[in-house]
């Protein structure tokens, strides 16, 4: 054990003076850090909830990369694209590609005795991942969706159902105007909820076939195919691939095909979740600040109020480097303290709102109803470790104060 270090922990376990003006000092210090942890462990793990879930809702209706008509992915009408069987497996064949699942919409309207409401029909496969859909499911189950025949089922949003006052069973008339007005009947086979508002507002799901036919479509044809890649984090790179291996061919029907990011279909979420992280920031920015300044004022005190031990120390021969390394040893002691209980209480809050959802949110204005949390490890080391070193390095200029005590001068403080 070093000299530094034992004296340093000699001096922290050192209750004898009660009146001592160190202790509210070391509080003040502890508590200061303790604030900053807790207060920047919540801000990640709620921020990492936030868009990790909205992120989420957002690919369950979209996919990683949307592959589609040029025209329609580039603002002009919507246009079918060729999607064999061919297609499909020179899409599953790119590098870093999980899975594809093709998809057809039509707009349309849905009529009970009372009211109406215009939707988008969805349209898709029995190859189509309906995870997304069965995790938001409230209500009924997921008929089985085909290209080959229509179950003439639909799955509704809950706003629809509120809305319309309907429930799983009920038998609802959908109107569909293309050069003439058509007219089909569908059970509700259930219901879903993730409010996420834009899309609960006006997608319902049906067979593929279905939309297929009511498009006037061939039956290769759909609106383009979704594409879930293994890795989000690569998902700019998966998407260059599809620039270079599948965008500008032609279809045997002389459409050209173009693909999309999930970012590129819905900017203005994305552009939301990305101000969420410079809000953060800011906070650890923020906090960073006051554990460092609340450490480097405790250091201070401690250094005077110690001037005489400083002194006796010099005249022993101790060096300023040595006197130094204690007080900085004293001040890790602190901030290791405010890290625990910090630690504690940020950890301890974010289980409880996991567990419990006891902080609940307007679903219309922030997509969730509850506030969503994820506790990442990794993350919450690298606050541990960014607190201590940066405290450190902000207390290491208070630490040459001891540089400027004179032996003989500090005996007049005895």
């Amino acid at each position: 054990m070093s000299v530094p270090f034992f004296i340093a922990k000699r001096i922290y376990k050192d209750d004898d003076n009660k009146k001592s003006v160190s202790r509210p000092a070391i509080a003040i210090a502890t508590t200061g850090v303790a604030i900053g942890i807790a207060v920047m462990i919540i801000s990640v793990c709620i921020v990492l909830g936030f868009k990790h879930t909205i992120r989420d809702k957002a690919i369950g209706f979209g996919g990683h990369i949307n592959v589609g008509n040029f025209v329609s992915m580039h603002g002009g009408n919507i246009e079918p694209i060729c999607m064999s069987d061919s297609m499909i497996k020179a899409i599953k064949a790119i590098e870093g590609v999980k899975d594809v699942g093709r998809y057809a919409q039509k707009e349309g309207i849905l009529k009970t005795d009372n009211d109406f409401l215009g939707v988008v029909f969805k349209g898709i496969a029995s190859e189509y991942d309906t995870t997304f859909i069965h995790n938001n499911m409230v209500e009924g189950a997921i008929p089985h969706f085909t290209d080959s025949a229509s179950s003439n089922s639909i799955i509704i949003s809950k706003t629809m159902a509120d809305l319309l006052r309907l429930k799983a069973g009920d038998k609802v008339f959908a109107y569909f105007i293309n050069e003439n007005v058509r007219v089909r009947r569908f059970t509700i086979a259930g219901i879903y909820r993730t409010n996420l508002t834009q899309y609960d507002k006006t997608i319902c799901f049906t067979d593929l076939y279905t939309t297929v036919k009511l498009n006037g479509w061939q039956h290769d044809q759909a609106d383009g195919a979704e594409v879930i890649v293994n890795d989000y984090n690569q998902i700019n790179d998966i998407a260059e691939r599809f620039v270079s291996n599948i965008n500008r061919r032609t279809d045997h029907y002389g459409q050209t095909y173009s693909s999309a990011t999930i970012q590129e279909i819905n900017p203005q979420i994305f552009s939301w979740l990305d101000l969420l992280d410079l809000n953060v920031w800011i906070i650890l920015a923020l906090m960073l600040c006051v554990a460092g300044f609340t450490m480097i004022s405790g250091l201070l005190i401690i250094i005077l109020e110690r001037t005489n031990m400083i002194g006796l120390l010099k005249a022993i021969g101790s060096r300023n480097s040595q006197i130094r390394k204690t007080f900085l040893w004293f001040a890790t002691f602190i901030i290791g303290r405010g890290l625990v209980i910090g630690n504690i209480i940020g950890i301890g809050l974010m289980i409880l709102q996991k567990t419990t959802g006891l902080i609940r949110l307007d679903a219309s204005i922030y997509y969730v109803d509850i506030v969503p949390v994820e506790i990442n490890i990794p993350a919450i080391a690298a606050i541990n470790i960014l607190t201590l070193a940066l405290c450190l390095l902000a207390l290491i200029a208070p630490s040459f104060l001891v540089s400027h005590i004179h032996p003989a001068k500090s005996m007049k403080y005895e």
